[in-house]
């Protein structure tokens, strides 16, 4: 990750109650990326459910998801993972298909409640 680590952006800024976290990719620890979108998706909010409890928040307080994937075709199975961190009320979503910058299949972005 030390090749994106210099790039001009915050990854997470809260601003009048609202917490704004950048794109998450399924970067490991180890600066791999797992095989598969169900893997990824799976590593994707794990770190976004990281980064929101270091500002003592959950995902609970999800209100709004943009998702980015490089193949229309892991949609469906995008959605079995995220349903397992996810559920009613869901937040507002939006998906994109479109190519990233990581060689990964997914990024998510996330906006967080701090109310």
């Amino acid at each position: 990750m030390s090749q994106y680590s210099s790039l001009p952006f915050s990854k997470l800024r809260i601003v009048n109650g609202l917490a704004f976290l950048s794109g998450e990719v399924p970067l490991t620890s180890e600066g791999t990326v797992p095989e598969g979108i169900s893997a990824q998706t799976q590593l994707v909010i794990e770190r976004i459910a990281h980064t929101l409890g270091e500002a003592g928040l959950k995902l609970t307080d999800v209100v709004s998801t943009t998702v980015y994937l490089t193949d229309k075709n892991d949609f469906s199975e995008f959605n079995e993972v995220y349903r397992n961190f996810f559920s009613a009320p869901y937040p507002a979503r939006t998906t994109v298909v479109a190519d990233l910058v990581l060689p990964a299949k997914i990024e998510i972005a996330v906006v967080a409640s701090v109310e």
